[in-house]
């Protein structure tokens, strides 16, 4: 996995917007006025508890919502009640810019766990493509990169076991905090019940409790609370299959 670190300069801007020009700049550098143009299209920022919805489904919205700390996944509720998960994001992440083109909203984003988003106004969005094409181009990447790990899930979910499964979700989940300096790459915090995850992978939880203490059996992983812990990461990637080059970490003209 090839980056190149923002320099200080670079990242001379509200802190807030880290973890954004981080994963941006991990695909290719962004001038100063990208930079600018970025932080000008912010509208407000908003903290949220736990459970509450960000956008919800079969909404218009007239933003879309950058996370800016913490958590947030991507639901889609059943006629029977039940909840699948489609996507976890975090830091860094613009969870809905699709929706400034699809206009209707065919999924909810709610928040896992605290956390803090910035919302940008489709009509900011609209300025960027017509004045900032190369950032346009960025922040278009980011919705394939969605995509991708979208095809990456469904994968997993279809051929690897269990255990394959989790050590996918947790080598991507770890590798995408680091690429933003949110994991020092052994441990990170990810506020997940069993409920959740067996809601992103399609398994029930008592199926989740069981994978989950095969995985400590064989001290692959610790989990405590919040706290993930990587115990055998060579491992773990095998298991899992994981390669990381479908999350384009790699620094080069766009």
């Amino acid at each position: 996995m090839t980056r190149h670190p923002p320099t200080n300069d670079e990242l001379a801007h509200d802190e807030r917007l880290t973890p954004l020009l981080i994963n941006l700049q991990n695909r290719d550098r962004l001038s100063p006025r990208e930079r600018g143009a970025i932080a000008g299209s912010i509208a407000r920022f908003q903290s949220l508890k736990s459970g509450e919805d960000i956008v919800r489904e079969g909404q218009e919205p007239g933003e879309s919502c950058l996370m800016v700390s913490g958590y947030s996944v991507r639901t889609h509720t059943m006629r029977d009640g039940g909840v699948q998960i489609s996507a976890v994001h975090m830091a860094g992440d613009f969870v809905d810019l699709h929706g400034f083109l699809l206009g209707r909203m065919d999924h909810s984003v709610m928040a896992l766990g605290d956390c803090t988003v910035a919302y940008v106004p489709h009509a900011a969005l609209k300025a960027i493509t017509e004045e900032h094409p190369h950032l346009s181009r960025l922040l278009w990447l980011l919705t394939l990169v969605d995509a991708a790990i979208h095809r990456r899930w469904i994968a997993a979910k279809g051929r690897l076991s269990s255990v394959g499964q989790m050590a996918h979700f947790l080598c991507e989940i770890r590798t995408r905090l680091l690429a933003v300096g949110l994991s020092d790459g052994g441990r990170f915090q990810l506020p997940m019940t069993q409920q959740q995850l067996g809601d992103a992978m399609g398994l029930s939880p008592v199926h989740i409790n069981r994978t989950l203490q095969e995985m400590r059996r064989r001290n692959l992983i610790s989990w405590r609370a919040l706290d993930v812990t990587i115990l055998d990461w060579p491992e773990l990637r095998r298991l899992g299959e994981f390669d990381p080059s479908y999350l384009n970490l790699t620094v080069r003209p766009r």
